[in-house]
């Protein structure tokens, strides 16, 4: 796998990747279209530290953080359970001493997940942008 910073060419396939698990996902009940997806990272990915992991010639998966706030704003990955997301998380960890995210509420899978990369719950029952209510996780060294 390799890891490389994220560019704006990089969105379409992000937001395919996103728009696969918002159309796999039951309880999302409306996001954004992959064009929406697209745009927002087309114009986020070069204002924020992005990273994307390429496995076998194709983008497996992103990371996307508001650096300044240590805050992660996305990750997905198109196969969970590959070593994807936990390198991503590896490689932002690098040279922070914390790091906070927040996280749809229904979504345990990825609660487990955090919690296993060292994340801990801050905050709960917090309004989601999209209408899903959401946690807050933080990891700290």
């Amino acid at each position: 796998m390799i890891l490389r910073r994220a560019t704006a060419a990089d969105a379409p396939a992000c937001a395919a990747i996103v728009a696969r698990w918002i159309d796999a996902t039951d309880w999302m009940a409306d996001g954004p279209s992959v064009a929406e997806l697209e745009a927002l990272m087309r114009d986020g990915f070069p204002r924020r530290e992005a990273w994307v992991a390429e496995a076998e010639g194709r983008i497996a998966g992103y990371l996307s953080m508001r650096a300044e706030e240590d805050h992660i704003v996305g990750l997905y990955a198109d196969r969970p359970g590959h070593g994807t997301g936990r390198a991503l998380i590896d490689q932002v960890k690098t040279g922070r001493d914390r790091l906070q995210l927040n996280s749809h509420a229904p979504n345990t899978a990825a609660h487990r997940f955090y919690e296993r990369e060292g994340f801990r719950v801050t905050a709960t029952d917090l309004p989601g942008e999209d209408g899903v209510p959401e946690i807050r996780m933080e990891w700290t060294r």
